[in-house]
């Protein structure tokens, strides 16, 4: 379980993928949603003294499968926003040793319009410009937001 002030996830994905493993986990207060990432496993730097960050991104689809991820489709748009202003689009990971740990409020969606939605994480830094993705590169892991009951 991730240490935070909440009891219990609403809703939670369990990410997989070469190797990376994990939990988004979604909490709801005030009208507001937290989301928080505890991930391993994921690419590292082979000097000790480079982390490396990670495009983080809740998607369209409602499916892990396809190659690399495709049934992902693109990033979560409710509301017809350009990148970075997406209804899915996070702040980006930063991994040190495979590992990252984000928590991030957000205003741009409810629990409920992203239950059986795809979070991915990506393979390069988001440039938070380049229409429509912010240039963030191949999925390298996935996991289907699921009601936590």
């Amino acid at each position: 379980m991730i240490p935070y002030c909440f009891d219990r996830p609403a809703a939670v994905a369990r990410m997989s993928g070469g190797g990376v493993t994990g939990a988004v986990s979604f909490f709801c207060r005030r009208g507001e949603v937290y989301v928080a990432a505890d991930i391993r496993g994921l690419p590292r730097e082979a000097d000790p003294c480079k982390c490396r960050v990670f495009g983080f991104h809740i998607h369209e689809g409602r499916d892990c499968g396809g190659e690399g991820f495709a049934d992902t489709g693109g990033h979560l748009d409710l509301a017809g926003c350009p990148h970075p202003c997406h209804t899915g689009d996070l702040p980006p990971l930063l991994a040190w040793d495979g590992r990252a740990f984000l928590i991030a409020r957000t205003g741009r969606f409810r629990l409920a319009d992203v239950i059986g939605r795809t979070v991915v994480i990506h393979a390069m830094p988001d440039d938070f410009a380049t229409q429509p993705s912010g240039h963030s590169g191949e999925k390298i892991a996935c996991g289907v937001i699921r009601r936590v009951s």
